[in-house]
């Protein structure tokens, strides 16, 4: 049978997952991929007897994930998720410590232990968004938005109105409780993926709404571990990779996307897919093929901590967030003033917690999360060494006691090092997730309609940031991929 060619440039998960998908339709897929391994984000940091993830760590959606997969023809056991109970841990600056339960009874008597009487507000918050969330992930996250008017429906527009898009979501979440210190829980979810709470539109209620519903999960032996599995999968159905081969141009004519040109080659396609940070598309176009619009806001920035330490923390869960007593403040210094924030913000991941075999019996391997500026404003010097130490220091007063003295190795990212690694602007989640790049706004699966065979997956590209949210936005371009090839 004469196959149909597919080029696929980059074997982030969104790539990876569009192989799955039209190899297991039968399609020959050939991915080009500029470094010399496959899983973009999801990678490790390693030495010696220490290994940890170097990006995501929190699997949500996790049915979304394996349903995907199993779309792909990978069979769910190949994929070992881990719950996480509780989910999370929230450590205040006046000393209250929260647990988040996925159990909504659990939770209900946590918030009132801690924030005596505010249970009832999680309650009418999860009754509100019982309703709103499948018909939210089957309006926006489950189709693309070729055009404004595929958008701007009657039924759209309300579904928008109720969840709030026109506010931000930490505004949202005030409509239910009084504390700030529960808003702010409520809220922070945002920095999944690389947006502030107080910009963030309110439609990303569905993220904190999902934590509850579906739990907060694991991947056993890590998150980048995943890319592996499907790499695998792939070159077993025969798949072609190319690494260190970075795609230079894409070859355009008569507004069709007929193949791709590297420094080692010139290969003509029955259709492409770009799965990057896409902004640096253009890179790829002529100019008379670039979208005129205004530059892209890339998301934030994280300064990451990565440590292999000689002790267990018997008392401390898998994934923690320590928040200071002026988080808000904390957000603008990050967001709008652009500089380091002097009351920091942090998330911690411990995953022996939950998988022990993550590092060698009595050592630990922590993750530490800071959110801070992009590359573009961010500067690497004297004040990050200060941060990092003034984090550690607190997190070990408050959850991981003798930290410092335990550790054996330690490792520094800077939005800088994720930019050098190809990430748009170093932020490590693509283009912001801003009211004026989201939904009909953000490019789409098919980001230009005039230029037939061209695709696109990835954090930057509709429905958003987030690996199952990647995967899904994978599937859409695929299943537009097919039924344009088909025509």
């Amino acid at each position: 049978m004469n196959k149909k060619q597919i080029a696929i440039v980059g074997s982030g998960i969104g790539g990876l997952t569009a192989a799955l998908l039209l190899t297991n339709q039968g399609y020959q897929v050939t991915i080009y991929e500029k470094s010399h391994r496959t899983g973009g984000r999801l990678a490790y940091e390693e030495e010696g007897i220490y290994r940890i993830d170097q990006g995501p760590t929190i699997v949500l959606l996790p049915d979304m994930l394996l349903r995907i997969l199993e779309e792909a023809g990978v069979d769910r056991s190949k994929v070992e998720l881990i719950r996480c109970d509780p989910m999370h841990r929230f450590y205040f600056e006046d000393g209250r410590v929260l647990n988040k339960w996925s159990s909504r009874e659990e939770q209900v008597d946590e918030i009132n232990r801690v924030f005596p009487g505010e249970g009832k507000g999680f309650e009418r918050f999860m009754a509100d968004m019982d309703p709103l969330f499948p018909r939210g992930v089957s309006a926006i996250l489950e189709r693309p938005f070729p055009k404004q008017r595929d958008f701007y429906t009657r039924e759209m527009t309300g579904l928008l109105k109720r969840m709030r898009a026109y506010t931000s979501l930490r505004s949202a979440m005030s409509r239910y409780f009084h504390s700030d210190q529960l808003k702010d829980a409520y809220s922070l979810q945002s920095l999944y993926i690389g947006g502030s709470p107080l910009s963030t539109p309110g439609i990303y209620t569905l993220l904190p709404y999902a934590e509850h519903e579906y739990g907060v999960w694991i991947l056993k032996g890590g998150y980048a571990s995943l890319a592996s599995i499907l790499e695998e999968e792939l070159k077993n159905r025969g798949v072609i990779f190319h690494f260190g081969e970075e795609v230079t141009s894409l070859m355009i004519e008569e507004g069709s996307c007929k193949g791709i040109v590297t420094s080692q080659r010139t290969a003509p396609y029955d259709a492409t897919l770009f799965n990057g940070d896409f902004p640096q598309i253009t890179e790829l176009l002529s100019p008379k093929h670039r979208r005129k619009r205004r530059a892209y806001k890339a998301s934030s920035g994280c300064l990451l901590v990565y440590l292999g330490v000689e002790k267990r923390f018997e008392e401390a869960t898998t994934h923690q967030f320590f928040l200071p007593s002026a988080f808000v403040s904390n957000m603008k210094e990050v967001f709008q003033k652009n500089r380091l924030p002097e009351h920091p913000s942090f998330y911690v991941f411990n995953p022996v917690h939950t998988d022990a075999s993550a590092a060698p019996e009595g050592h630990s391997v922590l993750y530490f999360l800071i959110p801070v500026p992009n590359a573009e404003r961010f500067s690497h010097g004297e004040e990050t060494g200060k941060l990092v130490e003034k984090v550690l220091e607190e997190a070990e007063k408050k959850a991981f006691p003798a930290l410092r003295e335990n550790i054996r190795w330690q490792k520094v990212r800077t939005p800088n090092d994720a930019k050098r690694d190809g990430l748009y602007g170093g932020g490590s989640f693509g283009i912001a997730p801003v009211l004026t790049q989201s939904g009909v706004y953000r490019p789409q699966p098919k980001p230009y309609p005039n230029i037939q065979g061209l695709y696109a997956a990835g954090a930057s590209i509709h429905p958003g940031g987030g690996v199952p949210i990647v995967m899904q936005g994978a599937k859409l371009a695929v299943n537009q991929l097919i039924k344009e090839l088909r025509s």
